[in-house]
């Protein structure tokens, strides 16, 4: 016996209403994909500093003011884009 679909013009909610919000994956090992990407992957380490410098330089590579800073949000648009949620 086959399972019964239903289907509905209205996207389906993934909160529950709760005030404390909701939260996709309970561990950075948990596998997340978005908009159909082929592999759900897990959370990803970053090298690098927890924190960015805002310095912008007339001399550094693309204006960053180090290339740590450059090759961090290089890393990040690439996880971004893996996890499917830019392209």
């Amino acid at each position: 016996m086959s399972a019964t679909t239903t289907q509905s013009a209205a996207p389906r909610q993934l909160s529950d209403g709760n005030s404390q919000g909701t939260i996709l994956g309970q561990s950075s090992t948990d596998l997340i994909g978005f908009y159909g990407v082929s592999t759900a992957v897990a959370q990803a380490s970053i090298i690098g500093s927890n924190t960015l410098s805002t310095a912008v330089s007339s001399t550094g590579a693309f204006g960053f003011g180090d290339a740590t800073t450059a090759s961090t949000l290089v890393a990040i648009a690439n996880q971004l884009k893996t996890m499917g949620l830019i392209r």
